[in-house]
């Protein structure tokens, strides 16, 4: 998907604004767009300006214009009908030699000169376009050839960079720094978009999600979303019938997504089984507190109830609900097109419908002259594999070719609260998650799945006329996946339990890391593949660039006090945890001291043993302190200079862990012992 939804050489614009200090920072364009800017994608790369308040009415005006142009062409019954059609689009991560984020699109863009292929808003992603297909006979087939090929594309590119692609809803080595507004794409839609989102935020974009571990962060720009790739499927529906399909999208895609999860991990925390879908909600959230309170609807969202009738519903509701926060320079009146006897390409509400995130989008096209309607499932993440991505598909478009005709109207037999709770619950436990399904009949996830829902899929892609052969390829490769309990995600988290505490997190993460990528390369599906393992004879190929920066190896699990602690409980704590060392924060974080073991033979010695002193009154203030990313041969030479047996590290003052002699010293002896190993090999 296209970050702004709509394809053209559209000059896109925001309302005028006049900046902020702090906005001024945000939307400066780096250096790499000055060095790629003549590259031209199939979304365009048009000047961007700010619109002022004459533009911003007329391209209101163009929307509303959209809106009763398409009422016509419903009540002149000019859509496309009697025939379904499916697509897809691939997005990916291009990853390093060191399975980090690679910043390299507009490189590879330029190599390949494809038209399947764009942009998105990082520039360590790539999306495909696959080309849209009838629905029946080899279809399935032809869509994950269509999809491997593109992928294998992508990746010879990127080889040429030193680079590869990794198919994953959220990449688990990820780093913050990866989000930084450097690497957004280089195109200044992009930019602008920024600016105008984060100017209606009015400050930082928080995120708050709690799954086995937690993570709590703040971020001042719409990077947030670059963590997330997808493979999102769109289905071709008439018209009249789209009220039903669209509820019946609405209400599967629970299921679909509890067994294609595939996004575990975010910036080293275990959240939910598709985390994407939380953080997608939060990261282009512009709602203020106060609009927050009163209910009012985000950007990205399921919905709040059956549509009763038609699409037009949804496009009405989310002119009504959602600022502009993109707008074109349009040549096209679209009533007055209609009345001349063509067909309009509606682009206002193309893109206004491209900056809303439903994750069932309904959306308007044009082929060949003919204008048609489909439904965008947007649930599904990237990956694990080709044909675990198309088997995800597959059970999708069953289902929906299956259940209308055994429900009619599925609002009838199932209540939408049910629906949205299910979606989430399947977003949070995957496989475990507890289902509420028609007229109210409880389920786990892999039981309504196994018992219910795959035998209907397999009954649907059959009435469609799909090849038999391929049916039992892709539906078999669900069926095993709920019968081994192996998602994508519940593969990544068994891993890196099975590795309990062995190297550090970081080197762990990439050793999933890995493992995920030797196994797509091997393009067997995920519930066939052996759990990733650290092998403590043969070192991970890349196991040395886990221990090159503090934020690699530092401890984060800290034991802290504050300064109006009294001495005999960070003494206390010291001695259960067996620290030599305690940091002294404030209530936010802030790091203010630090409590040594010397410290406090000190006090002994000086006789101020009072049970009653405050840690304040004997902390040191004065430390030597390292961010996260200095290099940890730096840090040795920093403690050596020092001389000092810890080291705080901080960020903007706040406190996100500690190394220390012992760490720099298991760091120090398996740079030995590898040196040693190959010393004797060679």
């Amino acid at each position: 998907m296209s970050f702004l939804g709509v394809r053209g050489k559209n000059t896109l614009a925001a309302p005028a604004q006049t900046l902020l200090p702090c906005e001024l920072k945000r939307t400066r364009i780096p250096r790499p767009y000055r060095r790629f800017k003549g590259i031209i994608t199939p979304m365009g790369e048009q000047n961007v300006n700010a619109l002022d308040e004459h533009q911003r009415k007329a391209f209101t005006k163009a929307l509303l214009n959209d809106v009763r142009a398409m009422e016509r062409m419903l009540e002149e019954n000019l859509f496309e009908t009697g025939i379904r059609r499916i697509g897809a689009e691939q997005e990916m991560f291009l990853v390093d030699q060191n399975l980090h984020a690679a910043p390299i699109v507009m490189q590879i863009l330029e190599r390949l000169d494809d038209d399947r292929l764009t942009t998105e808003l990082a520039q360590f992603n790539i999306e495909a376009n696959l080309s849209p297909l009838v629905f029946g006979g080899d279809c399935l087939r032809k869509m994950e050839t269509e999809t491997q090929e593109v992928v294998d594309l992508v990746r010879e590119a990127a080889a040429h960079f030193g680079s590869e692609v990794l198919l994953v809803g959220i990449l688990p080595t990820l780093r913050r720094s990866d989000l930084e507004l450097e690497f957004m794409t280089p195109k200044q839609r992009y930019y602008e978009l920024n600016r105008v989102m984060c100017r209606l935020r009015g400050g930082d974009f928080d995120v708050r999600i709690k799954g086995i571990d937690e993570l709590e962060m703040t971020h001042d720009s719409v990077m947030l979303e670059a963590c997330n790739t997808s493979f999102q499927i769109h289905f071709q529906v008439s018209p009249d019938e789209f009220a039903r399909m669209y509820n019946l999208a609405q209400a599967v895609s629970a299921p679909v997504l509890a067994v294609g999860a595939n996004s575990p991990m975010l910036l080293g925390k275990r959240l939910w089984s598709e985390t994407r879908i939380a953080l997608f909600e939060k990261s282009v959230d512009i709602r203020s507190s106060h609009q927050t309170g009163r209910g009012i609807r985000p950007r990205v969202h399921f919905g709040d109830a059956w549509v009763k009738n038609s699409i037009l519903e949804l496009f009405q509701e989310d002119i009504s609900r959602q600022k502009v926060v993109l707008a074109v320079d349009l040549e096209e009146d679209s009533l007055e097109a209609l009345s001349s006897g063509r067909i309009p390409n509606l682009n206002a509400l193309r893109l206004h419908n491209g900056t809303i995130y439903r994750w069932n989008r309904p959306c308007y096209g044009v082929k060949d002259g003919v204008p048609h309607i489909r439904i965008e499932n947007r649930v599904l993440p990237s990956g694990p594999t080709v044909l675990d991505e198309v088997a995800n598909s597959a059970f999708f478009f069953g289902l929906m070719a299956s259940l209308l005709e055994e429900y009619g109207s599925i609002s009838d037999v199932m209540e939408f609260d049910h629906a949205k709770r299910n979606f989430l619950a399947a977003a949070r436990s995957g496989l475990d998650a507890q289902f509420t399904w028609i007229n109210g009949k409880t389920f786990t996830a892999g039981n309504l799945i196994t018992q219910h829902l795959l035998p209907k899929a397999r009954e649907g892609l059959r009435h469609r006329g799909v090849d038999t052969e391929d049916i039992s390829r892709y539906l078999d490769v669900i069926e095993e996946r709920v019968d081994r309990t192996q998602t994508g995600s519940q593969w990544v988290v068994d891993s890196l339990i099975g590795m309990g505490n062995d190297g550090t997190s970081d080197l762990r993460v990439r050793k999933v890391t890995s493992a995920m990528l030797d196994n797509q390369r091997g393009g067997n599906p995920v519930h066939t593949w052996a759990h990733a393992q650290l092998d403590a004879e043969k070192r991970d190929r890349n196991w040395r660039s886990s221990y090159q920066t503090v934020g690699q190896i530092m401890s984060t699990d800290l034991f802290t006090v504050q300064p109006n602690d009294i001495v005999d409980l960070a003494a206390s704590m010291m001695d259960w945890s067996r620290t030599r060392h305690i940091p002294v924060e404030d209530e936010n974080g802030l790091l203010l001291g630090l409590l040594s073991h010397r410290s406090l033979l000190r006090l002994v010695a000086r006789g101020g043993t009072n049970d009653m002193v405050e840690v304040g009154t004997v902390m040191r203030t004065e430390m030597v302190t390292v961010t996260p990313d200095v290099r940890t041969t730096d840090a040795i030479h920093m403690m050596r200079e020092k001389q000092v047996s810890c080291l705080p590290v901080v960020e903007d003052g706040k406190l996100l862990g500690m190394v220390t002699e012992r760490d720099l010293i298991i760091v120090s002896s398996r740079l030995l012992e590898d040196f040693l190993k190959e010393d004797q090999d060679a």
